[in-house]
């Protein structure tokens, strides 16, 4: 049995709940939240007047998932107040630059990959249609998102033209319900933050190379500590500012040669190949009394 045909969008719109997913990377959220939070408390007191919430997920992640859930005219509502938001921001930036043509508005919707063929249409035919019909420009990512069944779908022009094509896209998806279960993309942090002395918090992936290591050193404000694998070197221009150079050269060079710790209760050598009565090794270090 087909779905019931959803009233098209118009005078008085459709009177149905829809939730709709946007990914956004942190600059477009910071423009999305305002200073001190002003811009999306306005949003909020707007669109819930009509039944509908905007949340934004949390996390310290380059991309974060804005939420708009409620009647499809308050959707439609809240897209425009982003549109133009955005559009906003694109002009502000041109007014520094020596740009001349305005680049179009680009919002990313988060689709469950079973609804996009829909989207899509047999032979592109529905997605050639929006196109043509609201002059904004799509595009359906081939892949699914990392560790979720949701692909991102792209829309940009103008936000006039943006608005009409969710209102069409909006009108697929309540037609074409989702099939099975939906796994949601969920953002990740890019990398595990690391607390050093003094409060410092920075956000190192572990694991970084001995290059990245060499980079890391040199950047400043410097840490107490840089993460190695699965050791915490102390940085010698903090920890042991008397350090003579040729002892700071030896001390980097015993910390990369030692073998990582095994895990509580693991007996198994840490590295395949390597007897464990081999692993443990013992090295001297003679330093100053000032400096140790």
């Amino acid at each position: 049995m087909e779905p019931p045909k959803v009233q098209q969008p118009g005078e008085g719109g459709l009177n149905v709940t829809l939730t709709i997913r946007l990914l956004m990377h942190g600059k477009e959220v910071g423009s999305i939240i305002g200073k001190k939070g002003e811009t999306v408390k306005k949003m909020r007191e707007e669109v819930s007047a009509s039944g509908a919430r905007i949340n934004i997920s949390e996390g310290n992640c380059p991309e974060r998932i804005v939420t708009i859930t409620g009647p499809t005219d308050a959707i439609f509502k809240a897209f425009a107040m982003i549109a133009y938001k955005f559009e906003e921001d694109i002009i502000n930036s041109m007014s520094n630059s020596p740009a001349t043509s305005k680049p179009p508005v680009t919002l990313r919707l988060v689709v469950p990959a079973s609804q996009c063929g829909s989207l899509i249409g047999k032979g592109g035919s529905k997605i050639k249609e929006m196109r043509e019909s609201t002059g904004a420009q799509v595009q359906v990512a081939g892949d699914m998102l990392p560790n979720s069944t949701e692909r991102a779908v792209t829309i940009s022009g103008a936000p006039e033209a943006i608005i009409q094509c969710v209102k069409q896209i909006c009108v697929v998806m309540l037609e074409s319900p989702p099939k099975g279960a939906t796994i949601p993309y969920r953002p990740k942090p890019a990398s595990t933050p690391v607390i050093f002395s003094g409060g410092q918090v920075r956000a190192d992936p572990l694991g970084a190379s001995t290059a990245n290591l060499s980079l890391l050193l040199q950047h400043q404000p410097l840490p107490a500590y840089t993460i190695q694998g699965q050791y915490a070197i102390p940085h010698p221009d903090l920890c042991c500012p008397s350090y003579p150079p040729q002892q700071l050269t030896k001390l980097h060079q015993l910390a990369m040669q030692q073998t990582p710790f095994n895990p509580l209760g693991q007996t198994t050598p840490a590295f395949p190949g390597l007897d464990a009565s081999n692993q443990a090794s013992t090295h001297e270090l003679t330093i100053p009394n000032d400096a140790a």
